[in-house]
């Protein structure tokens, strides 16, 4: 669900990346009071790292000519809390627009809104939190399946509100509306379902992360080795060689345009052309691949770097934190 920039007018870009940026900035804020927390590193870089490697992977939706790929911000909130998870999407969809050419600058603050504020902020607290008060494989499964479905869907709606007020792109909204639900939600079910297995695993492995990350508290296990080494190893896999499987259908929004009748224009904007050159410089790998002669060895090294910068970055993110909460508090003059 990535949008790029030529679906976004600079207004609206711009708009959305100052809401984006306020509540990052809240999520630090919030995420960085109380007791120094180094223990939460590791997993901030190793599950970042697992949704880099989990979005490469489209699945087909079967009987609509789509595909669709995990988001993956209900999993990140549910085991490292919702502002440290909203903190991992943005270091996520920052590489994938900075070195894959995946999604836009200007888009970056829409698609961290639509794909992190949304699951991690609202769908985490408002639903999943209420529905594993008790913390259950049932509840897991419940509480996955609904957050992930009602998340997507407003991110979806958020998508298609944000390309209408752009008015770039000449689009039906009842019918781009019509299209986007629909397909979002078999993408959610599946997201949904993906999640709870993987949520059920850590409950039977490592339930104090779970418990932490619903808390908020501090991570119980100093280093929760087993579930680092378990996802780090999925990580390598999917990025290395699951990829390599990944549908090349139209995903859910491509296929929305396409099927509504949308008119998609060229924007010729100063701001359009002069954050396209940037990106251009910046991707080294665009569309996750080697620039100069693509082929299935460029997607693995892809998403093997993508993979390891994600997991450097967040972790780097997560030591900011660990530092700001570690400062001790200036004294009152006597």
């Amino acid at each position: 669900m990535h949008m790029s920039d030529a679906l976004l007018s600079p207004a609206v870009g711009g708009i959305m990346s100052l809401a984006a940026a306020a509540a990052a900035g809240v999520c630090v804020a919030k995420a960085g009071r109380g007791n120094p927390e180094e223990k939460r590193i590791p997993l901030m870089g190793v599950m970042g790292a697992f949704i880099f490697a989990g979005q490469m992977i489209n699945f087909t939706i079967p009987g609509t000519g789509s595909s669709g790929h995990i988001g993956g911000g209900i999993l990140l909130a549910a085991l490292l809390g919702p502002y440290p998870a909203y903190l991992v999407m943005a270091v996520i969809l920052l590489i994938q627009c900075l070195f894959f050419a995946d999604g836009g600058l200007l888009a970056y603050g829409a698609n961290l809104f639509n794909m992190g504020f949304i699951p991690c902020l609202l769908a985490f607290p408002l639903i999943f939190k209420p529905l594993t008060k008790t913390l259950n494989k049932k509840n897991l499964f419940l509480a996955s399946l609904c957050s992930v479905v009602v998340g997507l869907q407003a991110g979806a709606a958020g998508v298609v509100l944000q390309t209408f007020f752009s008015k770039i792109t000449v689009i039906p909204l009842s019918a781009f509306f019509l299209l986007m639900q629909p397909i979002h939600l078999a993408i959610g079910v599946v997201e949904g379902l993906i999640t709870g297995g993987v949520l059920s695993y850590i409950l039977q492995t490592q339930p104090e992360i779970l418990e932490t990350g619903l808390s908020g508290g501090e991570v119980k296990k100093r280093n929760p080795k087993k579930t680092l080494l378990v996802f780090g190893a999925a990580t390598v896999v999917i990025a290395g060689i699951l990829c390599l499987a990944a549908s090349g259908l139209p995903d859910g929004l491509e296929w929305s345009l396409a099927r509504s009748g949308a008119q998609e224009a060229e924007p010729d904007s100063p701001v359009h052309q002069a954050l396209d050159s940037t990106v251009q410089t910046t991707a080294l790998m665009p569309d996750y691949n080697f620039a100069d002669r693509p082929s299935p060895g460029g997607t693995s090294v892809a998403g093997l770097t993508g993979s390891l910068l994600t997991l450097g970055l967040a972790a780097a993110v997560g030591f900011g934190l660990s530092r700001r909460r570690g400062s001790p508090k200036p004294r009152k003059p006597e």
